[in-house]
């Protein structure tokens, strides 16, 4: 038995996200046929994160085993070969330990959203950004979003149907920055809340358009409703998830993420 970990570049417009259930194509139902069709055999491979119907990703990392101990490189080829009509790519592929946890292991992940701020709509980037045509004041933006680093209660931010058994989480770092139209959040965290990261750009972005919400009110409240829009889920990227262990390296995002 060989543990594998591949990355996982995929559009979710058209996914019900990444856990496979009855209600439609799934990222994981997708890669399971790939792997199915490749070795014969159904193996359920587990992520780093668990994205939502309508999230993309850039760099998912994501296990699994198999009985037949091919090369990394072999299954890397005979995935996408079994992927190429689907809309998820297999980025790289190496062999881990076989106690190596795509998701208990990990250690930060990292998510960015992307709001395109103008008054056109977009065409080329529909169902990939959250269009908001109103102006959007960049530091009233940057100082909430310094407030919300930290550890907190963020009940407030979470959602309702949320499972996780504790609010308490701890945002590493927030980063807004504005490119041309383009206005990217990006965020840093060993885990996060259901709708966290859409629930923290929704009331950052009423912030910026002129709503007087206070960070601190918030996060006292611990109520949904004290807290801004959702954002919509075309917008979010996770980006990439990190490792304690040296031998699972992270694919290098640094060219998605223009820098």
């Amino acid at each position: 038995m060989t543990r594998y970990l591949v990355h996982l570049e995929y559009d979710g417009t058209n996914l019900i996200g990444w856990q496979q259930n009855r209600q439609g194509p799934s990222v994981q139902s997708l890669l399971c046929d790939a792997i199915q069709a490749f070795c014969g055999t159904r193996v359920l491979p587990v992520a780093a994160g668990r994205t939502d119907a309508g999230v993309h990703a850039i760099a998912m990392p994501v296990h699994f085993d198999l009985e037949n101990n091919a090369d990394a490189t072999t299954v890397m080829r005979a995935l996408n070969f079994y992927l190429n009509d689907k809309p998820v790519s297999v980025l790289d592929c190496v062999v881990v330990p076989d106690d190596f946890n795509a998701r208990f292991d990990c250690v930060q992940r990292k998510y960015k959203y992307v709001v395109l701020n103008r008054s056109a709509k977009p065409v080329l980037n529909a169902n990939r950004v959250w269009w908001v045509p109103q102006k959007i004041n960049m530091r009233k933006m940057r100082i909430a979003g310094t407030q919300m680093v930290g550890t907190h209660d963020f009940t407030s931010f979470r959602a309702t149907q949320c499972q996780a058994k504790s609010p308490i989480k701890t945002l590493d770092e927030c980063k807004i920055t504005k490119h041309g139209d383009e206005i990217i959040f990006e965020f840093y965290a060993r885990s996060f809340l259901h709708h966290q990261v859409r629930n923290m750009v929704g009331t950052l972005v009423q912030i910026g358009t002129g709503h007087p919400y206070d960070i601190n009110e918030i996060f006292d409240a611990r109520n949904r409703r004290a807290a801004g829009v959702t954002a919509p889920a075309c917008g979010l990227y996770f980006i990439a998830g990190h490792y304690a262990n040296g031998d699972c390296v992270e694919h290098n995002e640094s060219s998605l993420l223009g820098k």
